[in-house]
């Protein structure tokens, strides 16, 4: 019994999983508000009654995707650092930097970002989430101990790093990842003597 439902709830996941490739799709085809379900179904060779059994319309199967594809971005930082360890930036490599795997390995997702008519929410969502980051996983330590409002300084860094992502996401990925790490590991030395991974609240 057990193992019949194992087989439907992959059959499921399987099912969205689809639908969410296809929404992706189209969206760079066509803009968000250009797709209808039926694009959807007709996408991902489905029909209707099959999307409705998972979601009410686009706009659920949009936040659906876009809520696994940030709260794995923010899973995904935590990765290479062990809890309340502090860490001097000069140890930094590119393993260090886990969530632009996460990024690059789900770029179908991120590439979204490049478009005007994409979805809702994308624009505000993916910093945010950047600077959520920043506030709640981390803590830092300023080159030579210079005194700042940390404040500033964790924004300041969140949406440097957020600009320098966009960069790389609009250029089409030209740099490799090891290269865009490495580049993010020398700005961050400028400014940053240590880091420390605290963790979830």
């Amino acid at each position: 019994m057990d193992e019949k439902l194992e087989m439907k709830s992959q059959r499921k996941n399987r099912t969205k999983e689809h639908l969410k490739q296809s929404l992706i799709e189209l969206i760079k085809e066509k803009g968000f508000h250009a797709v209808s379900v039926k694009d959807i179904v007709d996408h991902a060779s489905y029909n209707r009654s099959t999307f409705y059994v998972h979601y009410q319309d686009k706009f659920e199967l949009t936040t659906d995707l876009m809520d696994i594809m940030l709260d794995g971005l923010e899973e995904s930082v935590g990765k290479p650092f062990v809890t309340g360890r502090t860490v001097s930036t000069k140890k930094l490599d590119t393993e260090s930097f886990s969530i632009v795997s996460y990024i690059y390995e789900n770029r179908h997702f991120f590439e979204l970002i490049k478009f005007d008519d994409t979805i809702p929410g994308l624009h505000t969502r993916f910093p945010q989430t950047i600077l959520k980051i920043y506030q709640e996983k981390f803590t830092f330590e300023t080159v030579n101990h210079v005194p700042v409002n940390m404040n500033y300084f964790t924004r300041y860094t969140a949406y440097g790093f957020y600009g320098l992502l966009i960069n790389w996401i609009q250029q089409g990925f030209q740099e490799t990842k090891e290269e865009f790490i490495n580049e993010v590991i020398n700005l961050a030395r400028t400014h940053m003597e240590t880091i420390k991974y605290v963790g979830s609240d």
